[in-house]
């Protein structure tokens, strides 16, 4: 199992403590290997195995337990008497009105719950309600380079190749990674989050008595690839709509806003609001997206040259998330800057560029940091080694070198 090291720590942060720990990602970025490292550490920690309640509910032992009723029944019949019990519930959206369940658990004494879903929905409506102030959100992510340069123990810029093209889910990382299996693999793992896990969201929005279906496949997946074919770039529902309609769609804004929600609310993709660096306030237009993980990209769209720019951008996009930062496209006069990153009232300003040697590009890229006139960090990230060093206060970085970082800016 490839030790989540990062995740592990908050896990163990957070233990004892009076909150409901929920673990949310994409399918198969290691959400049920992480609670299965916690509970080999709760073991090797003085915890008894009776103390530990773990359910798995996509194992068809289980599948008696998905009616809440019975799953209570299960749960408080084993608690350990006297002695704090920990409560582990993967994939726990598949259970209808789970939130009866874990509200009713979160009021005992002695007990500690750890929840995991592969959908962000599971924390709106009841949920959210019912637990409000009494649930902490890990959001995991797929392994960081520096994570998949570790397991793959591969040469810095072998592995950065191999990152670029696979991806970082831990399966993919350890296995022998030929195009057709890495490609098989990511079909499958592509295939069940479009299908299952929106169908466990359809069936969320059915108990909740919500408007908003996701009934055509075709076209989510139609939206789906849109999206992993303008990362970086500015998008809205009227830009996805007019393309789809050019591609012969007849389909709305509202139901194309809606897919665009149910494919970030799967964890496919992410959105990033634009900030005014100026004006301190977020834009309502002009948002981007960014794939969770390019060995999904690079499967949604085949066999195409892709633009080395906006992959690396989409790389500290999700390491700047998995540092703990807040990250906003920033806009800057009639200028951008591709991440505002905020953590604690405090702001950083990233530049990403594949190649800054050519004296256009250096300039383009430096400009609007130059712009910004507050005195919070600027930095420019690159793939070349010519041009790094210090510009006026502009740091100029290696990417390598910095997603290699991996102590700096985390928060636990």
């Amino acid at each position: 199992m490839v030790e989540r090291k990062q995740y592990l720590q908050e896990l163990k942060q957070w233990k004892d403590d009076d909150v409901i720990k929920v673990v949310t990602g994409l399918r198969r970025c290691g959400k049920s290997t992480l609670l299965a490292q916690f509970q080999n550490w709760l073991l090797e920690n003085g915890i008894e195995n009776e103390q530990i309640i773990s359910i798995n509910f996509e194992e068809l032992e289980y599948e008696d337990l998905l009616d809440y009723k019975k799953l209570y029944a299960y749960i408080k019949e084993r608690l350990a008497e006297g002695k704090m019990t920990y409560i582990f519930l993967d994939e726990i959206q598949k259970v209808s009105d789970f939130e009866k369940v874990v509200d009713s658990l979160n009021v005992k004494p002695y007990v500690d719950i750890y929840i995991t879903g592969s959908n962000a929905y599971m924390l709106s409506g009841d949920l959210a309600t019912l637990l409000t102030g009494r649930y902490v959100e890990i959001k995991m992510l797929p392994l960081s380079f520096a994570e998949f340069m570790e397991v793959t123990n591969l040469r810095k810029e072998d592995a950065f190749e191999e990152y670029l093209r696979c991806g970082g889910l831990p399966y993919v990382a350890t296995m022998n990674r030929t195009g057709e299996k890495v490609d098989t693999y990511l079909e499958g793992i592509y295939n069940t989050v479009i299908v299952r896990d929106i169908e466990d969201r359809q069936a969320r929005l059915e108990q909740d008595k919500k408007l908003r279906k996701i009934t055509d496949i075709s076209l989510l997946k139609s939206i789906a690839k849109y999206l992993a074919s303008t990362i970086g770039s500015p998008v809205s529902a009227k830009s996805i709509t007019d393309y789809l309609i050019s591609s012969g769609r007849k389909v709305s804004n509202t139901t194309v806003g809606d897919y665009a929600d149910a494919l970030t609310e799967a964890f496919i993709f992410y959105s990033a609001q634009r900030y005014d660096v100026v004006g301190k306030q977020l834009l309502k237009s002009n948002g981007k997206y960014y794939i969770v993980d390019l060995g999904l990209r690079n499967h949604i769209l085949p066999r195409r040259k892709y633009d080395l720019g906006f992959s690396i951008e989409n790389i500290v996009y999700l390491e700047l998330l998995r540092r703990g930062y807040r990250v906003f496209i920033g806009k800057v006069g009639t200028t951008e800057v591709d991440f505002v990153a905020e953590q604690q009232g405090v702001y950083t300003y990233f530049q990403v560029t594949a190649d800054m040697a050519a004296e256009e590009t250096f300039n383009r890229e430096i400009a609007p940091l130059k712009n910004i006139k507050d005195n919070y960090e600027k930095i420019i990230l690159t793939l070349d080694r010519v041009t790094l060093g210090n510009y006026e206060g502009i740091e100029v970085i290696n990417l390598l070198d910095w997603l290699l970082n991996v102590n700096q800016s985390i928060m636990y």
